[in-house]
């Protein structure tokens, strides 16, 4: 099989097809508006070369094949297709007097698709700046920040206040999209601070403060500056959609996109938590992986997006089909089986495709074939893909403040590993997650089984509150690192904030982090260097091993506490980290103590001068009948870098005994899965998303290892019967038998993705 048709077979489709009729899953009804009836998204991006050779026919026929429903259009703001009538309005430079904007959205509507406006409003060209120097954003010397030719715009201006509710204004006037979109919404990012008069009078008016001098985390008018930023951003957002509803109607919407990043996020002042609160459907502009986070971190995108604004919603993520790693090559394609299992790992996290290309007219014309098998099954296989509900055992806890406030300017390595290395465990021991916001966590009550804080520094009172109360009804919990060491700004407490839950003390007061930023901090994730330090497991057991025999040995004595079941043949794991003296309460477990460094060259000098330190580098208890384990020897991290085996198996063994009861999924079976499931009315849908390949760590991928056969056992609820299974890529129905309250079937192979439906 060609690689463009890989695991979408026309049998899986005529499959697909003959679930539909009576059973078939919900649907938006036709009552419900546009933008909760729209699954499929296509865009092309307009250069400013394309006015003169855009071929709309052909793209109308792209449309047709890739069964789009809406597409994404190019109007205004940093370059307009149509003929504004504001003469600081830069046009294409090659739109004469077309309105290419106009005749794209009219084709659009005659063959029945929704339009989105795709708006750039973060900047402007010299003539605009010199009609209105004081709307553009200003450094602390008065100078213009410029990005290339263009400056930048004030987000306090009349530039957003004014001249953009009147670009969207127009738009509407002349060519009735039904909403708006807008990658570059928000503004100067957080490293970029803003000195322009309306911003001083502005801050001053809502804290009396002047405007922080620089990036300083201990500065409390900076500290204020963040959560005015944010606020400022909620401010535009809610204004665009007065405007464009006041325009266009109730459901002209418009909505800022957001990237696929809680650092991106973070930097660039969009709170995502109200973002979704307000979005009536939210745009991801996320169009590639990173090499360190995997094709999973689409899926856990995807679910992190839908636990925050409702899984009625919809959330479509921009694809592309050109190759943007490594390094943009704009007008090149993306190696087929890269671009579609990115598509295929989003889709089964919940989000809806929309393939995007940059320019009208390609001389590399591969990529335009590479969406049309994964949009084609979407289509058939639509009604499996929404209006569902995820079912999880665990679900790992983050939060904006803290990737702020604790994370700094160090978020990606603070924050961000820590929570990716805890995907990688989960998706490597096929437990099924969600990520929940710190500040939800009552929806966790009754609903998830363990809660995983990974190094979450900085938690408030009420977010420590919610997580006793979570214990208290029996959930499970499992936390890392600095977890609750620091207050909701970043500020050290002398001891955790959660240690009656932890039964751990630290016996000094948790180190200051870095205020300013340090001018040598990359911009980008570093892998820092371990070091060489180890934890021990307790009791010692080599004595029952085979292998050459000591004198001060120990004898083995007792047994080993049941997380650290599969370490037999050894006492000691590495680790790669640096532990603060600690303690733990009289009646916890402690079956790991922290192993201090030592020499690693020369060989000769390679021996432990401290064979254990005594100090706790994992805390089990039980509080009534929920279990607590706290590993302040950050294995989440480490395991994030350098993926050790043992970091994972122990991290995963935590899970499950916090969790008391199975995991409402098994598979057994070779390769590395992405495993999602979800309830539906009087049926269970199984997605996995078949990781292995050569590539898996390092893009681009240029083929998938199909894996198979796989033995599947789900947790039934009431409501299913598990009369049948059917696989709905391969076409097959799968022998399916209910044993105590279990289904079990075999998948016999998976290529790139397989879909099951249990009803």
């Amino acid at each position: 099989m060609s690689q463009a048709n890989a695991g979408i077979t026309r049998r899986a489709v005529l499959g697909a097809a003959t679930m539909t009729g009576a059973a078939a899953a919900p649907r938006a009804g036709h009552g419900d508006p546009w933008y909760r009836r729209v699954y499929r998204w296509g865009q092309t991006n307009i250069t400013e070369k394309d006015p003169p050779r855009y071929d709309i026919e052909w793209w109308r026929r792209q449309w047709k094949r890739t069964a789009v429903q809406a597409v994404i259009i190019n109007a205004g703001g940093i370059v307009a297709y149509y003929p504004s009538k504001h003469p600081l309005h830069y046009r294409a430079e090659f739109l004469g007097e077309r309105d290419l904007f106009a005749e794209l959205t009219e084709a659009a509507h005659r063959d029945g698709l929704y339009v989105m406006a795709r708006m750039d409003s973060s900047r402007a060209a010299e003539p605009f700046y010199r009609a209105h120097p004081d709307w553009f954003a200003r450094d602390s010397q008065g100078n213009p920040y410029r990005a290339g030719d263009r400056y930048l715009a004030c987000i306090n201006s009349p530039y957003y206040e004014q001249y953009i509710p009147s670009l969207l204004e127009e738009i509407i006037e002349r060519a009735h999209p039904d909403g708006f979109t807008d990658n570059s919404w928000a503004g100067l990012g957080r490293e970029s601070i803003c000195y322009c008069e309306n911003c001083a009078r502005r801050f001053r008016a809502a804290t009396g403060l002047g405007l922080p001098a620089a990036v300083d985390w201990d500065d409390p008018a900076y500290r204020r500056w963040i959560l005015w930023s944010y606020a400022r951003r909620i401010e535009i957002w809610e204004l665009n959609n007065r405007t464009t509803r006041r325009a266009g109607g109730r459901h002209c919407i418009w909505s800022g996109m957001v990237s696929g990043s809680m650092a991106g996020m973070a930097a660039s002042l969009r709170d995502l938590r109200e973002i979704a609160r307000r979005a009536e459907i939210l745009m991801v502009d996320h169009q590639r992986r990173e090499d360190d986070l995997g094709f999973q971190q689409n899926a856990e995108w995807g679910k992190r997006v839908h636990e925050l604004m409702g899984w009625e919603k919809l959330a479509p993520e921009s694809m592309a089909m050109y190759q943007n790693h490594p390094g943009f090559f704009r007008v090149a394609s993306k190696p087929a089986a890269e671009a579609r299992l990115w598509m295929i790992a989003g889709i089964a996290g919940g989000l809806q495709p929309w393939w995007h290309y940059v320019g009208a007219w390609h001389e590399d014309r591969r990529m335009y074939r590479t969406p049309e098998p994964v949009m084609r099954w979407v289509r058939q296989n639509q009604p499996y893909l929404v209006n569902r509900e995820p079912v999880a055992a665990a679900g790992l806890v983050w939060s904006q403040r803290n990737t702020d406030f604790f994370g700094r300017d160090e978020a990606a390595e603070r924050v961000e590993a820590p929570y990716y290395g805890w995907v990688h465990v989960l998706v490597r021991a096929r437990i099924p997650y969600l990520p929940v916001h710190a500040d939800e966590l009552a929806r966790a009550v009754g609903r998830l089984r363990v809660l995983i804080l990974p190094n979450l520094g900085a938690l408030t009172r009420q977010q420590c509150d919610a997580i006793r109360g979570f214990v208290k009804a029996g959930g499970g919990l499992v936390a890392t690192g600095a977890t609750s060491l620091y207050d909701e700004w970043g500020d050290p407490l002398r001891d955790y904030a959660l240690a009656d839950l932890f039964c751990a003390h630290l016996h000094a007061p948790a180190p200051r982090l870095p205020g300013r930023r340090h001018p040598e901090s990359p911009g980008t994730r570093q892998r820092p260097a371990a070091q060489h330090t180890y934890l021990r497991l307790h009791p010692a057991l080599r004595s029952k091993v085979d292998g050459p025999r000591a004198p001060d040995a120990p004898e083995p004595a007792g047994e080993r506490h049941e997380v650290l079941r599969g370490f037999e043949e050894t006492d000691l794991i590495p680790f790669g980290g640096i532990l603060l003296p600690h303690s733990a309460d009289a009646g916890a477990s402690v079956p790991l103590t922290y192993v201090p460094p030592f020499p690693t060259y020369p060989p000769e000098f390679a021996w432990m001068r401290v064979a254990d330190s005594g100090i706790p580098a994992l805390v089990l208890s039980e509080h009534g009948r929920a279990r607590v384990a706290f590993l302040p020897a950050e294995l989440d991290r480490w395991y994030f870098h350098y993926h050790l085996p043992d970091h994972a198996n122990l991290l995963a063994s935590l899970v499950r005994w916090c969790a008391r009861e199975p995991m409402p999924l098994t598979i057994e079976g070779r390769g590395l899965l992405d495993c999602h499931l979800y309830r539906q009315q009087g049926r269970l849908i199984l997605h996995i998303v078949n990781l292995s390949n050569p590539f898996a760590w390092r893009a681009p991928m240029e083929e998938s290892l199909p894996v198979g056969p796989l033995k599947v056992s789900i947790r039934l609820p009431e409501a299913v019967k598990a009369r049948r299974a059917v696989a709905t890529v391969s076409g097959r129905t799968l022998r399916c038998s209910v044993h105590q309250g279990q289904a079990n079937f075999e998948i016999p192979m998976v290529a790139d993705h397989e879909m099951v439906i249990v009803e």
